[in-house]
C-alpha cells in the first residue's frame, strides 16, 4: 500500500515505547511512517542527525515494532528529506570523506541543554559561535571535567550552524580522528587532500584535543591548519578535559592560540541545576518523576552528568519490572541504601582552623598573612576535593571570592601536593577526619 495507515504507525510508536523505554525520545512524535510496502516500513525524519542516530541505536526496535504491529516480516528504515542523507552502503568511505565526521545526536540540541552557574558563560559563548561563526569568539575553547556537557555544546553549536547558515560547511571530529587522519596521509603521500579537507571548511569542531598531547608532528600540523582558519575567519571549536595550558606537552604557540579566543569552563553543578538537568533527561525520554524522586537522584550523583541520565534510567527500569509508577521507595531501592557521610564546607573549615590553630573567621577573612593563607588554600582545595559544590559556590563560603581565586588555590595546593609528600599526609588526614567526624 502507498500510505500506511495512522493505526500502524501508532502501535509501532507505542510498541517502541513499551519494550524499549530507554531508547524512547520525546521527538519520535515527530517520525512519520511515509510507506509500508514489500516488507519495508519506511520512516521519515526531521533532518539527517534522526536518521543516523535512528539507524544506529533503534533499527531493531523499530523492525521489531512494525512486525508486531502488522504480524508480518517487516524491516525498517529511516530517511530524511535532506539530499545528502544516505542509508550506509557496504563501500568503505574515500579518504577524508564526512563519513568520518562524529555522528551529531539528535537529543544534544541548545533547547536540550540546562544552564546554571556552572556553565553559563559557556552556553552564552556557544549561542553567540552558533549566530556568527567565525566573528563571535574564535576560537571558542570548552574545558571541563568529565561527563559535565562539553560534547553536548559542541553538538549543540553543530546543529544550530547546520540549521541556521546553509551551505556553510561543518566538520564534527574526534582529535583521534585529526591525528589518524594524518598518520594515514603521511603514508598514502596525500597530505595535499588531508589539508584541503581540514582546510576549507567553514567550521572545524573537534572534541578532546588534550590528546594532542606528545605529539609533535600532529600538533604542527594542527597548528598550520588552525593558522589558516583563522586567518581566513573560519571558526574553530575544540573542547578539553581541562584549560589549554593545562595540557601536557602542549606546544607554547597552541596554547596562545588556544587562548587568544574565549576559554570556558563547565563546572559541576549545583543541585538546582542537577534536578532541573533530571527533570530535563525525564522528559526527553517521556518519564514521569515525581519531585521527591527528582531530589533524591540529584541529591545522590553529584558530580558527572551521564551519572545523572544513568540513575533515571536505572529507576525506571525497575518500575517497568514491576509494572508499577516511580515512588521514592522504589527510587530509593533501585539507587541502593547506604549513603556516605556528605561533607559540608563548614565541616572542613572548622577541621582546617582546629588543625593550624587559626580561627574560622580568618580563613574566611581578608587577611593574607602566610599562617592564613596555606589552610585558606588547603580548604578550598579540600572543599573542591570533598564536596560537590562549584568553584562558585566555594568561592561564597570564603567571604564571596570569585572562581577565579578557588581555581587557582586548588591548583597551587595540588601541585605542592605532588612534590611534596608531608603536605600530601597533612591531606589524607584531615579529609579522613572530616568524612568520619566528629565534624
Amino acid at each position: 500500500m502507498a500510505t500506511a495507515p495512522q493505526a500502524v504507525w501508532s502501535d509501532m510508536l507505542g510498541q517502541v515505547r513499551l519494550n524499549h523505554p530507554q531508547l524512547f525520545r520525546a521527538w519520535f512524535s515527530d517520525l512519520t511512517l511515509a510507506n509500508l510496502d514489500g516488507g519495508v516500513a519506511q520512516i521519515r525524519t526531521r533532518n539527517v542527525a534522526q536518521s543516523q542516530y535512528l539507524r544506529r541505536h533503534c533499527l531493531q526496535a523499530f523492525s521489531e515494532a512494525a512486525q508486531a504491529a502488522t504480524g508480518q516480516l517487516i524491516a525498517a528504515t529511516f530517511q530524511s528529506d535532506d539530499a545528502d542523507d544516505t542509508t550506509a552502503s557496504d563501500q568503505s568511505p574515500a579518504f577524508g570523506e564526512p563519513e568520518e565526521e562524529l555522528l551529531l545526536n539528535p537529543d544534544c540540541t541548545f533547547d536540550h541543554f540546562v544552564t546554571g552557574p556552572c556553565n553559563r558563560l559557556a552556553h552564552a559563548a556557544a549561542l553567540a559561535v552558533a549566530e556568527e561563526p567565525g566573528r563571535a569568539y574564535n576560537p571558542f575553547f570548552a574545558y571541563g571535567p568529565v561527563g559535565l556537557g562539553k560534547t553536548h555544546l559542541l553538538q549543540a553549536i553543530s546543529h544550530a550552524i547546520r540549521d541556521r547558515h546553509e551551505g556553510m560547511t561543518t566538520l564534527y571530529i574526534s582529535c583521534e580522528t585529526f591525528i589518524n587522519h594524518f598518520m594515514e596521509a603521511v603514508e598514502q603521500g596525500a597530505l595535499n587532500q588531508f589539508r584541503y579537507r581540514y582546510r576549507h571548511v567553514g567550521v572545524l569542531i573537534i572534541d578532546d584535543i588534550q590528546f594532542l598531547a606528545e605529539r609533535e608532528r600532529s600538533q604542527e600540523e594542527f597548528f598550520h591548519t588552525f593558522n589558516t582558519l583563522h586567518q581566513s575567519q573560519r571558526q574553530i571549536i575544540l573542547s578539553a578535559d581541562c584549560s589549554p595550558q593545562e595540557i601536557p606537552s602542549l606546544e607554547e604557540r597552541l596554547v596562545s592560540r588556544f587562548n587568544s579566543g574565549l576559554v570556558a569552563l563547565l563546572d559541576r553543578p549545583c543541585l538546582e541545576t542537577r534536578m532541573a538537568i533530571v527533570r530535563k533527561k525525564a522528559k526527553l525520554r517521556c518519564i514521569d518523576v515525581p519531585d521527591d524522586v527528582i531530589h533524591l537522584i540529584a541529591g545522590r550523583v553529584e558530580t558527572n552528568i551521564r551519572e545523572l541520565e544513568g540513575a533515571l534510567i536505572k529507576i525506571d527500569a525497575l518500575r517497568h519490572s514491576r509494572s508499577g509508577e516511580i515512588t521514592l521507595e522504589l527510587a530509593r531501592e533501585a539507587l541502593g541504601e547506604g549513603t556516605p557521610r556528605a561533607v559540608r564546607i563548614p565541616d572542613i573549615l572548622e577541621a582546617v582552623a582546629d588543625r593550624f590553630g587559626v580561627r574560622v573567621a580568618d580563613l574566611q577573612g581578608k587577611k593574607r598573612s602566610k599562617v592564613v593563607t596555606l589552610p585558606r588554600h588547603i580548604s578550598m582545595y579540600l572543599a573542591r576535593q570533598l564536596t560537590p559544590q562549584s568553584f562558585e559556590e566555594i568561592g561564597g563560603f570564603f567571604g564571596g571570592r570569585d572562581h577565579s581565586t578557588v581555581l587557582h588555590a586548588s591548583r597551587v595546593i595540588d601541585k605542592s601536593a605532588q612534590e611534596d609528600a608531608a603536605l600530601r599526609e597533612l591531606l589524607d588526614e584531615i579529609a579522613s577526619g572530616v568524612k568520619n567526624g566528629p565534624y
